[in-house]
């Protein structure tokens, strides 16, 4: 972008026509690149036409060769072998002019010797035949590749329907040799009749196929063509072979069939020449057309640069003329400008465009400039008297000159205003500055909004406000001292005056705690006898706590044999409980026994009876008594275990009781020291007694010093007052933790 602004008008004029005719000229390169890129595609198309149309040429000639060979091996016709040799000929021709296509040739690599044999009626006519029709449905297959290679969709859509046609043809060559043999021989041998069935229907097929994708002038060449009598008469006999089947009696004459199917083939063969035509004809057109595409495009690009160039070349001279016209007015004008000369010029305003407005615009204000620089020359040099007699500190004269220059008009009142601005300003702080020498402190110099941020008189703002501040805060300071010190003299008078009193208090106090202590020192020592009595009373205590134990696990141990005799009644209790089960037993069995026995045992069932009643009740009795053994085995257990919470009891006890001991040993000792303590006291009391005489005289000389100290203070706060100054009134003395 920096390279394009450095350009001149000239080069960006250059570059700005450069641009859009190589965007044309790209685009037109392009054209011409598709449409050389369409001729190459259209002669390919013609060539792979010419192709085609050389291998049809080809097949057609095999085709008539394979009908002749045929005829004469079959006839063993030596005089047709002339006819023969003539299309020979041909087929070579065709075959020469295929030279390049290696892949269609060779299909023939096995023809001159096939031909020997036919020439010496060595081979079959079906051998022949099969022979040519294997070189012909090749070379027929080799013909639906081709339109595949053709990007012309036209052209291909001819070859493709030439395919069709081709291959219909073919099927009606192989129907006339099919049916040659049959009307020769009144009849179809071995497989000729299917042979002449697929054929028949591959021809209908590809024929339909044909009609179908054939334009109607084609079509109706083909139609046209086909309104033919021998055309009539061929297929009215493939209709009567139809109708005859395998079982022959046709009553056909085999030359008069072979001259009118050999002249259906050439009708079909007209077409397949008419087809080519038009083809070729449509692919010239479209050769012609590009062609002329090319022309036109080339001529066309030819003439649009060169007018361009001409019309740049024009429009280029006229703007750099007048741009050179402007610039040399301009630079005249600034030469009278920078004062290079005196005399003024205006520029040429004679052109009608762009450029002449623009100079009758420029004219009119160097006429306005002119008029404009002597009123500035007089407004300037009226700024330097007042400039002057601005740097010698004179504020009272402005600038009166005027001009219709507006920046300097408005630098004229920048000026006067500044002037006007600092000479208040000015007054502002020699009218603080008064205040301050009255030893009124309160004003402040302020910043206005239109102050500069940073400059020389907020500086000095600052500088006077920090002064106003000095001030203050040392007046404040000063009298908060004398404050301070007024209240601390006052303090220390009344301290002072308290401690006088509280040293004569002291020492009746003193004489007082003596006496105390000394009752004191009686009341601890019989105190320390009775503890000693204490713990002889202790130690009998635990003696018998001791014995209390003592029996407790004893009876503890005395119930638990009782649970190991409860145990074993309980035993001896389920051993009589089994036996009165067993024998309960045995007395229903011996019931049983009894009833079996009849009239002969009834007294032995009465016996049985009772000892059955009598284990009853001695399972009822022994019932009883294990109850009666649980009810004492479970007051045993409560009794057992009201000894071990007795037990646990007298432990308890012991250790409380030791604790007891060690208590009063301990208060024991704490008695003799406090014995040792008070007596300490009493000696300390004495010592401070004699202390507190000495700081009665201090407090004496104390309340001196504080009356002196006093008088000061208030003298500090006196001379604070006499001057005003911010928080004065507010004030306070200092507070002393």
């Amino acid at each position: 972008m920096s390279y394009f602004k450095s350009l001149k008008i000239k080069s960006k004029l250059l570059v700005i026509t450069i641009i859009p005719m190589l965007t044309i000229i790209l685009y037109s390169c392009f054209t011409i690149n598709n449409l050389l890129l369409e001729k190459e595609n259209l002669s390919l198309t013609n060539n792979r036409i010419l192709e085609m149309e050389s291998l049809s040429k080809l097949i057609h000639s095999l085709q008539i060769e394979r009908g002749m060979s045929v005829g004469v091996v079959a006839k063993k016709d030596n005089e047709g072998k002339t006819k023969l040799s003539d299309i020979r000929k041909e087929v070579d021709l065709s075959i020469q002019s295929l030279k390049k296509d290696n892949s269609v040739l060779s299909n023939l690599s096995e023809l001159s010797s096939k031909r020997e044999q036919i020439n010496a009626l060595s081979v079959s006519s079906a051998e022949v035949g099969g022979y040519f029709s294997k070189i012909i449905v090749a070379l027929l297959d080799s013909t639906t590749i081709i339109p595949s290679l053709t990007s012309d969709i036209t052209s291909r859509n001819f070859l493709q329907i030439y395919t069709h046609l081709a291959t219909s043809k073919e099927s009606l060559g192989q129907i006339r040799a099919n049916l040659n043999g049959a009307f020769t021989n009144d009849k179809f041998v071995e497989k000729t009749y299917d042979s002449y069935v697929s054929s028949y229907g591959a021809y209908k097929v590809n024929l339909n196929k044909f009609l179908t994708l054939s334009p109607n002038d084609l079509k109706d060449f083909y139609n046209k063509s086909v309104e033919n009598k021998a055309v009539t008469q061929t297929f009215n006999m493939i209709n009567l072979a139809f109708e005859k089947g395998r079982d022959g009696g046709f009553g056909v004459n085999s030359p008069f069939w072979f001259e009118n199917v050999t002249a259906t083939i050439n009708i079909f063969r007209d077409i397949e020449l008419k087809l080519f035509d038009t083809v070729k004809e449509l692919n010239q057109k479209s050769i012609d057309k590009n062609n002329s595409n090319f022309i036109y495009m080339l001529v066309f690009i030819t003439l649009f640069i060169l007018i361009i160039l001409y019309l740049t070349f024009l429009i280029i001279k006229d703007i750099t003329s007048s741009l050179a016209d402007f610039k040399n007015g301009l630079l005249m004008f600034f030469d009278y400008l920078n004062k290079k000369t005196s005399n003024i010029s205006v520029l040429k305003d004679d052109a009608k465009d762009e450029f002449g407005e623009m100079a009758v615009f420029v004219n009119e204000n160097i006429k306005q400039i002119e008029k404009t620089l002597h009123q500035d020359m007089e407004l300037i040099q009226d700024a330097e008297v007042v400039m002057n007699r601005v740097n010698n500190g004179w504020y009272s004269q402005f600038i009166e000159k005027s001009t219709s220059n507006a920046s300097l008009e408005e630098f004229k009142n920048n000026v006067n205003e500044m002037i006007k601005n600092t000479r208040n300003r000015f007054s502002e702080v020699d009218k603080v500055l008064e205040e301050y020498a009255r030893h009124n402190y309160l004003s402040k110099v302020h910043m206005k909004d239109s102050d500069e941020k940073g400059g020389v008189f907020e500086r000095l703002v600052v500088g006077i406000n920090t002064l106003q501040n000095s001030i203050t805060q040392m007046l404040i300071e000063n009298k908060s001292n004398g404050l301070t010190l007024e209240k601390s003299s006052n303090i220390l008078l009344e301290n002072v005056d308290r401690l006088n009193i509280s040293s004569n208090e002291a020492a009746a106090s003193l004489e007082e705690t003596a006496a105390a202590i000394e009752e004191i020192t009686s009341n601890i020592r019989n105190n320390t006898e009775n503890i000693s009595k204490m713990a002889i009373y202790s130690n009998s205590v635990t003696k018998s706590a001791s014995e209390g134990g003592t029996l407790a696990t004893k009876t503890t141990r005395a119930m638990d044999e009782i649970n190991s005799q409860v145990n074993l009644i309980n035993d001896a209790i389920s051993v009589i409980d089994q036996i009165a089960f067993q024998t309960n037993i045995l007395s229903l069995n011996a019931a049983v026994e009894a009833a079996t026995a009849g009239e002969a045992g009834k007294g032995f069932a009465v016996v049985a009876q009772e000892v059955r009643n009598l284990a009853s009740r001695s399972a009822e009795a022994a019932r009883e008594i294990k109850t009666i053994v649980e009810s004492a085995k479970n007051k045993a257990d409560e009794g057992k275990d009201i000894a071990n919470n007795m037990i646990d009891g007298y432990k308890q006890l012991n250790e409380n009781i030791q604790q007891t001991i060690n208590l009063i040993s301990d208060i024991q000792n704490a008695s003799k020291e406090q014995l040792l303590g008070i007596e300490q006291i009493n000696d300390a009391v004495t010592q401070l007694d004699q202390q507190t005489q000495k700081n009665a005289a201090v407090a004496s000389q104390t309340h001196d010093v504080s009356v002196i100290t006093d008088k000061i203070a208030k003298l500090v706060v006196s001379n604070a007052n006499e001057k005003e100054f911010e928080g004065k009134d507010t004030t306070k003395a200092k507070d002393f933790k």
